[in-house]
């Protein structure tokens, strides 16, 4: 199957553009489709770009006749928990109908090979850890509910327009492209990592923790950190386990090892050498105390297992931060 061609829809994103580095580093042609509202033109390194909306179906019928792809990797969504709180409706529209016309096109086209970035906020407050498949889902905020509701559009495109999908639950992506090429990058930033990253390199005022009174080993929230090049490992291994005739899935992806807030802290003092300053607040709403997968199933179907632990996550994430001029 290398030399396929495969459409990344968001490749110019963070996760999107590591997933197009690891489909090169196998042989497959990624052609990324984005409208660059969050995606970086200067992270389309490993294939032609096309810009356009996934809302735009004339744009997107156009793009899949040109490059004819034998797959669809779906990363185009907004992420923000909070700003999905305060803007739903464009998560809706985003989100949603955006992806509806992705799939649309794709039927038109004749492609029934279609993975999906979901996310374990689909499971709302866990209860039991760590999170499997079967757990039910209930998301808390509109960003999780637009997911949700695009992955019962897909098992309804399985079963009755006999569209493939594996559907891919992130855990918490970290980390970075070990040569510096591409790495996180988001406006605003929200993510612990690189805001904590960001504290220790001193271009912003110190880090605040969200709540130190959870059940938890030392108080603080439990998170499941994935490197992004594990992310984009399963994100090729889904392809190829599709185009081979694999029947449609849902995936939990995270390392089943969970990470307080201060061993994260810790950590990248550790890698950093440069303590900086932690501010412990109130709890956040809406957070989980514990969020770790159980990724027993990703294995089982797609041979899939994590390479990297939580020092290379941080390694990675620090050399490229520092090294960056995002800034």
């Amino acid at each position: 199957m290398a030399g396929e061609t495969v459409l990344v829809v968001g490749g110019a994103g963070y996760i999107g553009s590591h997933t197009c580095l690891d489909l090169a580093n196998k042989g497959y042609k990624p052609v990324v489709f984005d409208n660059f509202s969050n995606g970086h033109r200067e992270f389309v390194k490993w294939g032609p770009a096309e810009e356009g909306d996934i809302r735009d179906r004339a744009r997107l019928d156009e793009v899949l006749a040109k490059h004819k792809p034998a797959a669809i990797l779906h990363f185009a969504a907004l992420i923000e928990v909070g700003e999905s709180v305060k803007d739903p409706v464009s998560f809706y529209e985003n989100n949603v109908i955006g992806t509806l016309t992705l799939l649309s096109a794709a039927q038109a086209a004749g492609i029934n090979a279609f993975v999906f970035s979901s996310t374990c906020a689909t499971y709302g407050l866990p209860q039991s850890v760590p999170l499997d498949e079967t757990h039910r889902q209930v998301p808390i905020n509109p960003y999780g509910r637009t997911k949700y509701i695009v992955e019962q559009a897909l098992a309804d495109y399985d079963q009755y327009r006999s569209l493939r999908s594996v559907v891919l639950r992130y855990f918490n992506a970290a980390g970075a492209d070990f040569q510096g090429r591409i790495g996180e990058w988001h406006q605003p930033e929200t993510h612990a990592i690189p805001l904590a990253i960001d504290a220790a390199l001193g271009r912003r005022q110190g880090f605040k923790v969200f709540g130190s009174d959870y059940e938890t080993r030392d108080g603080t929230c439990v998170r499941d950190y994935i490197h992004v090049l594990d992310l984009a490992d399963a994100h090729v291994r889904a392809v190829e386990y599709l185009l081979k005739g694999g029947e449609s899935v849902a995936l939990n992806l995270g390392t089943g090892t969970g990470t307080t807030v201060k061993e994260l802290l810790g950590a990248i003092e550790d890698v950093s050498n440069r303590p900086f300053p932690v501010e412990y607040i109130g709890r956040r709403e809406g957070d989980s105390h514990t969020l770790v997968a159980n990724n027993d199933k990703a294995r089982d179907v797609l041979g899939w297992v994590p390479q990297y632990d939580l020092s290379q996550i941080i390694r990675s994430a620090w050399d490229w931060h520092a090294k960056s001029n995002q800034h």
